[in-house]
C-alpha cells in the first residue's frame, strides 16, 4: 500500500447512490446516481424505491467512479461503505456491494457512520481537520453539534434536534408553501427575494433555561403553516418571500448561535458545517459573520461535497486506512440506527488460528482486471 490509501467508498443511506475514490485526502472521482425526481412525486423519500433504484445505479456507478479515477479496482487498499444511521433497506444496497466488491477483490472492507463521514469530507477541501473538530451537521435527517478529537475513534454528541431535523422542517415548509421536493433549494433561492425580518417566527429552545446545543424545528413548523393558513383563511394573498426567508432566518438563526456556543464553551477556535442543509447560502453567510466576530475559523466544504456523496464515505475510510483502525469483517451489517460515537464499525478479533479471509481464488478471476 501507498503511503496515501487508495480507497472506494459507497453510500446508500437514502435516496442518493454515490461512489467515490480518494487517495489520502485527494478526491479523485465523485459519482452520483439520484433518485429524487423519482420521490418528488410522492413529496418525500419512498424507501422502497430508494432500495430498488440502489440496485439499479450500483454497478454502473461503480464503473463510473473507477474511470473518472482512472484506477482499476484491484488497486484500491480497501472499501469504505455507510454502514448506518439510515434507511435500512437502502443502507442493506451498500453493505451487501462493498462486502461482494471486497471479498471479490480480497480488500479490506470497512463500515463507517454516515455522519462522521460527513465530518471527513472536509479534508478533501480544507485539508486535514483539526483536533478536536467541532462539527454542526444539518439534513433531512440530522441536526447535530458533535465533538470530534479523533474522527475514526472519538466522536462525541454536544446535541441534537429533539424533533424534525432543520432539512425535513425545510422540505414540510415548501409543501406547505407549495412549492415541491425538495425544499431547501427553492426555499433559499425564493428567500433571496424576501424580508427575513418580515414575520417574527419562534426560534426554538432559546431560553435561558433551555438545553445550550439541543435544537428543536417543530414549533417553528407549526407556527409556519398556521401562519399562512390564517391568510389564506382570510382570502388574503401569501408572501411566498417573506416567509420563506424569515422561517429561513429562524432555523440559521438558532443553528449558528447554538454552534458559536458551542465552539466558546468548548475553547475550539474552529467550526466546520456539513450535511446537505450547509449548502444553504444563508446559513453560509450568518455562520461566517459569526464566526468572524467571535475569532473562529469556519470551515464548510462546496455544496456537492455537503449533500450525501460517496467521496465523504471514501475519505473516512482512506483515514481508516491511515490509521490502521481495524477492518469490518464478512459479518458487517446495515444498521439504521448506528449512533455517531461508533465513527466506525470494526471487526470481531477473529480466535486463535482463524482468519477473515475467505476469498477464494477463482471469484477473484471474475472481478476486473
Amino acid at each position: 500500500m501507498a503511503d496515501e490509501p487508495l480507497v472506494l467508498g459507497i453510500e446508500t443511506s437514502c435516496d442518493e447512490t454515490g461512489v467515490g475514490i480518494v487517495r489520502g485526502t485527494t478526491l479523485l472521482a465523485d459519482a452520483v446516481a439520484s433518485s429524487v425526481d423519482t420521490h418528488a412525486r410522492f413529496g418525500g423519500v419512498v424507501p422502497e424505491i430508494a432500495s430498488r433504484a440502489h440496485l439499479e445505479a450500483m454497478v454502473p456507478t461503480v464503473e463510473r467512479a473507477l474511470k473518472q479515477a482512472g484506477v482499476s479496482a484491484r488497486d484500491l487498499d480497501g472499501i469504505a461503505v455507510t454502514a448506518g444511521p439510515g434507511l435500512a433497506g437502502a443502507l442493506l444496497v451498500g453493505v451487501s456491494a462493498a462486502k461482494a466488491y471486497a471479498y471479490a477483490l480480497n480488500k479490506p472492507l470497512y463500515g463507517v457512520n454516515h455522519l462522521a463521514s460527513h465530518i471527513c469530507v472536509d479534508q478533501l477541501e480544507h485539508g486535514p481537520l483539526p483536533e478536536p473538530t467541532m462539527a454542526l451537521l444539518v439534513s433531512g435527517g440530522h441536526s447535530s453539534l458533535l465533538l470530534a478529537p479523533d474522527i475514526t475513534s472519538d466522536v462525541r454528541p454536544m446535541g441534537a434536534t429533539i424533533d424534525d431535523a432543520a432539512g425535513e422542517a425545510f422540505d414540510k415548509i415548501a409543501r406547505v408553501l407549495n412549492l415541491g421536493f425538495p425544499g431547501g433549494p427553492v426555499i433559499d433561492r425564493l428567500a433571496k427575494e424576501g424580508d427575513p425580518a418580515a414575520i417574527a417566527f419562534p426560534r426554538g429552545l432559546s431560553g435561558s433555561r433551555d438545553p445550550a446545543y439541543d435544537f428543536s424545528f417543530s414549533g417553528l413548523k407549526t407556527s409556519v403553516a398556521r401562519w399562512v393558513e390564517a391568510r389564506r383563511a382570510a382570502g388574503e394573498e401569501v408572501p411566498v418571500r417573506d416567509v420563506a426567508a424569515s422561517f429561513q432566518e429562524a432555523v440559521v438563526d438558532v443553528l449558528t448561535r447554538k454552534a458559536v456556543r458551542a465552539c466558546k464553551d468548548q475553547g475550539v477556535d474552529h467550526l466546520m458545517i456539513g450535511g446537505g442543509v450547509a449548502a444553504n447560502s444563508r446559513l453560509r453567510a450568518l455562520a461566517q459573520e459569526r464566526c468572524e466576530r467571535a475569532g473562529i475559523r469556519l470551515r464548510v466544504p462546496r455544496p456537492g461535497l455537503c449533500t450525501d456523496n460517496g467521496a465523504m464515505v471514501a475519505a473516512l475510510g482512506a483515514e481508516m486506512v491511515a490509521r490502521g483502525r481495524p477492518a469490518s469483517d464478512w459479518e458487517l451489517s446495515a444498521d439504521s440506527s448506528l449512533p455517531v460515537t461508533d465513527p466506525h464499525v470494526p471487526g470481531r478479533t477473529p480466535a486463535h488460528g482463524q482468519t477473515h479471509d475467505h476469498v477464494h481464488e477463482i471469484s477473484k478471476d471474475n472481478l476486473y482486471s
